[in-house]
């Protein structure tokens, strides 16, 4: 077992032995030292709790934000970068799980040989592109593309039925955008035209370095623009797509055909690997309506050169410095504000880890997790279950008939913590140590090849969808399940030390397991029964009640602003509703423990002040402005400030540990305030 330099990992009492030096600095608390007391927490508990990290610690140069995320993958990044290391040395067996990984990260490493490839990589699917004349070989390329990674024209994949969660069904879905969501295309704000003038340049630039004359390259930039355009004109708004209802549409597959006339999906769905289907969901129909015109509309060689700008759009990340920093510069520096590369060697550690995460996840599970990790974390996720269901006993919103059903989904919710108990296997997949992009197109077949071997197979619910290594966690509703990756387990600034358990219940209680169980009761999870089907479980007057309280929360968010752009309260609303239903869990999670019982202070600060503070450490993130209008328009979890201050402006606990008063933001008013869970 290793410590890390920054992070303690930490386990149940006995399973971890720590060794003192005699010039062992004292114990600083976090809790204390991130605080910044020049700012009244009344105003703005966000910067309260964390301002003073802040001001120590800037945002660095190859970051587009900083704070507790940076600092933990910087630790798993340095405990990848040691497995790729060593795995990269070591003489193993061709086809061996280190064998995979160190030459990989060995492929990726040899710049030498990347810049002296340039894009030829990819020469045989620029062959394969070419070689389109007609509609019918148009569509079996764009299949093709999307076997090896690609994602052109539209949105495919294998997964459960929404309304049938034991059966797998193939899902399309709105695709094909090289910007990040539809309303890039179409907001007239100067930010957003500045971003679009510099996606056509982009794309020119990129075409150039695709060996393009000048002239051909512009006017390709422009085609391209105008095609993506019309994608997106077809295409939902991200809140629209968070109705799982409006977003399922099952159809036959002649009826598929018969919306999309131009199209054969037959003969499509032969060329993406799939045989004998006799239905299909489409998510979104009039997408695919207008696509269908499209395919005609647009002439063979603009489809020919949408295609191969995608392709390197895919890759430019495995390609030549030149195609990889045109791209870096656009989608880090114009969308996010990042100013600097990150070294090669976190860049390749972060694309082998993303890349071939299960076989570094078994070495990080035996060479980096202490014993007792996944039983401390199952421990929680418990308590936190438990205190679910006292609450929605005492809900008084709620009928009895409704509730019984909550119990009993709540009571499914199966917990995978820690690492999945079976690996997938890689072993069909080929690595070799100097074709970085290869290596990347290899593993991109494998897992295209992976999902669609799914179909016609019963659901493995025993799946994970992340990695042990892999700071996230997540609800899946079709399983009804949760899963809390092994590395939740790390606090910053706690070496060495067992953090207390308002830590514990501050961080992976409230922000981990009591937010990712409340996705399977805030808008779109409440929606989906205790097997993970689709289907309404509720009284026609509970839901209502419920959709009230769901509004209120979306009024709120909405209010928030960040620079000239609100926030989006209907596409952020599920994460703040989980942020809402987490913080309180943790809390009632944590006034069972005896630190809560005993009242003990800590670094002179009572259990409900060290909990409130434990929370608004675990969103410690300060976001560049880029990055945060990026973030607005394009992603369902509101900016860590608001993260913070709109859960716990509703919460009278919160108000009585801070001496909140009334009329001020972190205090709304009591008919304004959410209570939902």
């Amino acid at each position: 077992m290793k410590l890390t330099q920054h992070l303690l990992v930490f386990v149940l009492a006995g399973t971890l032995t720590i060794s003192c030096t005699k010039k062992e600095a004292p114990f600083v608390d976090p809790l204390l030292t991130n605080r910044d007391t020049a700012v009244n927490p009344s105003e703005d508990f966000y910067h309260y709790a964390n301002g003073g990290w802040f001001k120590k610690n800037p945002i660095p140069s190859t970051e587009k934000s900083n704070g507790i995320f940076r600092m933990i993958q910087d630790t798993i990044n340095n405990q990848v970068k040691s497995i790729c290391e060593n795995s990269a040395k070591s003489k193993t067996p061709k086809g061996s799980n280190k064998q995979k990984i160190g030459d990989f990260y060995a492929s990726g490493m040899d710049s030498l040989t990347i810049n002296k490839n340039g894009i030829s990589p990819l020469k045989e699917e620029f062959a394969t592109i070419e070689k389109v004349c007609d509609i019918p070989t148009l569509l079996k390329t764009i299949a093709h593309l999307h076997t090896i990674g690609a994602g052109p024209a539209f949105s495919f994949y294998v997964s459960q039925d929404d309304k049938k969660s034991d059966k797998i069904a193939l899902q399309f879905m709105q695709g094909g955008l090289g910007l990040p969501q539809r309303d890039y295309y179409f907001n007239t704000d100067d930010e957003n035209i500045k971003i679009r003038v510099a996606y056509i340049k982009h794309i020119e630039a990129m075409m150039k370095l695709m060996k393009i004359d000048d002239a051909d390259a512009a006017k390709n930039s422009i085609s391209i623009m105008k095609l993506e355009t019309d994608l997106a004109k077809s295409s939902r708004k991200l809140e629209a797509l968070r109705d799982p209802v409006k977003n399922y549409n099952k159809m036959s597959l002649a009826q598929f055909n018969a919306l999309t006339p131009n199209i054969n999906w037959t003969n499509t769905l032969q060329d993406l690997g799939i045989s004998k289907a006799d239905s299909v969901i489409v998510g979104q129909p009039e997408f695919y309506k207008a696509l269908n015109k499209m395919i005609k509309s647009y002439s063979i060689a603009d489809w020919k050169t949408y295609l191969k700008w995608d392709l390197v759009n895919t890759y430019a990340s495995y390609l030549d410095k030149n195609i990889e920093h045109q791209n870096f510069n656009f989608y880090a520096t114009t969308l996010n504000g990042v100013k600097t590369q990150k070294p090669r060697w976190k860049r390749i550690v972060e694309q082998t880890d993303g890349a071939l995460g299960e076989l570094i996840g078994q070495v990080y599970v035996e060479e980096y997790l202490p014993k007792g990790s996944k039983e401390k974390l199952l421990e929680i996720g418990n308590n936190i279950r438990d205190v679910y269901a006292n609450h929605i006993k005492k809900l008084d919103w709620m009928s009895a008939e409704t509730k019984v059903k909550a119990l009993n989904k709540l009571s499914k919710i199966v917990m995978k913590v820690g690492y999945p108990d079976k690996w997938k296997d890689l072993s069909s997949i080929t690595i070799e140590k100097n074709a970085y992009c290869k290596n990347k197109i290899a593993v991109n077949k494998w897992e295209y090849n992976y999902m669609i071997n799914k179909f016609g197979k019963p659901v493995d619910r025993a799946e994970w969808g992340m990695y042990p290594q892999t700071y996230n966690a997540y609800y899946n509703p079709s399983n009804n399940e949760i899963c809390v990756p092994a590395c939740n387990i790390l606090v910053p600034g706690y070496e060495g030390k067992m953090p207390d358990d308002a830590i514990l219940y501050g961080i992976i209680g409230g922000s981990t397991f009591g937010h990712e169980i409340t996705h399977g009761f805030d808008d779109q999870g409440s929606q989906y029964d205790d097997k993970g089907n689709l289907n309404n479980w509720w009284t026609p007057a509970d839901l209502s009640k419920f959709k009230a309280k769901t509004a209120l929360i979306v009024s709120q968010f909405s209010k928030f602003k960040v620079g000239d752009k609100n926030v989006n309260g209907d596409a952020t609303q599920g994460e703040n509703i989980a942020d809402l239903g987490g913080v309180v869990m943790g809390y009632e999670a944590f006034k069972k423990t005896k630190q809560y019982k005993t009242n003990e202070i800590i670094s002179g600060l009572n259990p409900d002040k060290r909990y409130f503070l434990s929370y608004g450490y675990a969103w410690m993130v300060n976001a560049n402005k880029e990055s945060l209008a990026n973030q607005i328009m394009s992603d369902v979890h509101s900016p860590a400030q608001y993260r913070i201050n709109g859960p716990l402006a509703n919460i009278p606990e919160f108000y009585k540990a801070f001496g909140i008063k009334k009329g001020t933001p972190m205090r709304q008013d009591d008919k304004d305030r959410v209570v939902i869970w």
